[in-house]
């Protein structure tokens, strides 16, 4: 899942050792794994529970908030290829200097997201997937930043296993490629401020133009259990066996209507790691802003993600119209 920062801020688990078909549960594509990533969107369509996910990071702003944030994500799979998910997110800024516990606190706006896989190939371990974000405009608290107009961001996900490169490229295979490219498109042009100027207690009008904005970001991934799986067993401790190191980019560029806000990319460059089990992962990252405007130190975000479809394949994690698939246990005996 995504998370969201200051407005001015802006496997190969596939164990040899059980078939895994296109009916198995989680996204599984030939011997390839997605693991949910933390700060952009997996390829896949699951039932899933993101909770809790949180971050902390000092805002682009000036002076520069400490901004704490707590959120979850329940996806549904509505059929085996459509899924939606819904996603609150509550803040607290605290202002630079100021005694813990002061600042602003709110909810940003609730999130929907409607997302269709369209293309599986599990040979070349590939899948695509398109979707739709909803912002729910005044959802949310505007002291934390919440906008008070809805924001639609249509999007492509994809994800890419590099396990059909040759056995001389053996060492490259385990490696992973996913990516998302969104359309942020604000619903009203313009927001418009009425105010009391301090100095003459005469009224103020301030008006912003809300620019659409490119969301993109992707994460490069190598699979410790792809490795074991599908290359070779380097007799590694099982927990190693488990990892999947990864470094994942989550950027934003104004695109049009963008006479106030400038054009500036904005975002973070994340290196972490995901302990992946049968039920379940942990991950963690850094928070790296790539430039003052996108931060002003180096912040962290930690996520514990339950995989809903194989804790309860006829429950909670089957489709609402198909049938229950198989649980897929990634290593089993554990």
């Amino acid at each position: 899942m995504s998370i969201r920062h200051a407005r001015a801020a802006l496997s190969g688990l596939a164990i040899a050792l059980v078939p895994l078909s296109e009916s198995a549960a989680h996204e599984i594509v030939g011997n390839r794994f997605f693991p949910a990533t933390l700060t952009i969107d997996d390829p896949g369509v699951n039932d899933e529970l993101a909770f809790p996910t949180v971050s902390s990071l000092k805002t682009g702003d000036d002076p520069s908030f400490r901004q704490f944030d707590f959120s979850g994500e329940f996806s549904k799979r509505i059929t085996e290829a459509f899924a939606v998910s819904f996603g609150p997110t509550y803040s607290h800024l605290s202002p630079p200097g100021g005694p813990t516990g002061v600042g602003a606190s709110g909810f940003q706006n609730f999130e929907t997201t409607f997302k269709y896989r369209v293309f599986k190939d599990p040979a070349h371990e590939f899948v695509m997937s398109v979707g739709l974000s909803i912002e729910w405009g005044g959802s949310g608290a505007a002291g934390v930043g919440a906008d008070p107009f809805t924001t639609y961001t249509p999007t492509v996900y994809f994800g890419k296993g590099l396990g059909d490169l040759p056995d001389t490229l053996s060492w490259v295979r385990p490696i992973a490629i996913t990516g998302q490219l969104g359309y942020g498109i604000p619903g009203r042009n313009s927001t418009t401020t009425f105010g009391i100027d301090p100095d003459t207690g005469g009224p103020t009008v301030d008006t912003e133009l809300n620019a659409r904005v490119l969301n993109w970001g992707g994460s490069i991934q190598y699979s410790m259990p792809y490795l074991k799986s599908a290359v070779t067993d380097l007799g590694l401790p099982d927990f190693i066996n488990h990892l999947i190191p990864l470094v994942e980019a989550n950027l934003q560029t104004p695109v049009a209507n963008t006479l106030t806000s400038g054009t500036m990319t904005t975002g973070t460059i994340n290196p972490g790691v995901i302990w992946v089990g049968n039920t379940f992962q942990v991950g963690i990252e850094a928070l790296i802003p790539i430039n003052r405007e996108s931060g002003t130190n180096v912040g962290v975000i930690a996520q514990l993600h339950l995989y809903l479809d194989d804790i309860d394949p006829h429950g909670i994690g089957k489709p609402i119209f198909g049938n229950a698939v198989q649980a897929a246990r990634l290593f089993p005996g554990n």
